[in-house]
């Protein structure tokens, strides 16, 4: 389990599943809701190596109730699991608000199987933070053009930042991403 998160206006507790009721996992997140969480996004980092059948009968029973509870709070919540474009449309059976998309699937595709129910973030993959800033644009304003301008979709990168990263690249990205306007 980890969690990391600053009491301050817009923070996000960020939760890993590691416990296997998540009785853990629910009492942390509800601490952070209670310390000024306003989204609570579960991090499942190892979920894309289930397969289907696995996952339905491991997982999606104990996540669907965690979003549940945590739901309770008026907190949304975002689920998020990295290899996970054949688990989308069980991912999406536990009601989160948002599923987060890796960069292994195309934004349209992952929202398609998610049957556009909630909102989807994603999905730049971090490496491309490393490339020269042609590819990173064109790359960024790909995925804006394939979420095609509608409610619901949260750029963020496809998995978490690497500590490597260049600061300048992730600067000059949130700053393409605020001005984008699709041409």
């Amino acid at each position: 389990m980890a969690i990391r998160f600053r009491k301050r206006p817009g923070l996000v507790a960020y939760i890993t599943c590691g416990d296997p009721d998540l009785a853990t996992s629910r009492e942390v997140a509800l601490a952070a809701i209670r310390a000024g969480a306003d989204v609570i996004q579960i991090f499942d980092s190892w979920v894309g190596c289930l397969s289907v059948e696995d996952y339905r009968r491991y997982v999606l029973p104990h996540v669907t109730g965690l979003v549940k509870r945590l739901q309770k709070t008026g907190a949304p919540i975002i689920y998020f699991g990295t290899d996970s474009a054949t688990l989308l449309p069980a991912m999406n059976e536990t009601g989160a608000d948002v599923i987060g998309l890796d960069w292994r699937i195309p934004l349209d595709k992952g929202w398609s199987d998610l049957q556009h129910r909630c909102a989807v973030q994603g999905n730049l993959d971090p490496a491309l933070l490393f490339a020269d800033w042609s590819e990173l644009k064109t790359r960024a304003a790909n995925i804006l053009k394939l979420a095609a301008g509608r409610p619901g979709h949260i750029f963020n990168l496809g998995h978490g930042i690497l500590p490597e990263t260049p600061v300048e690249s992730v600067k000059n990205l949130a700053r393409f991403v605020q001005e984008y306007s699709p041409s």
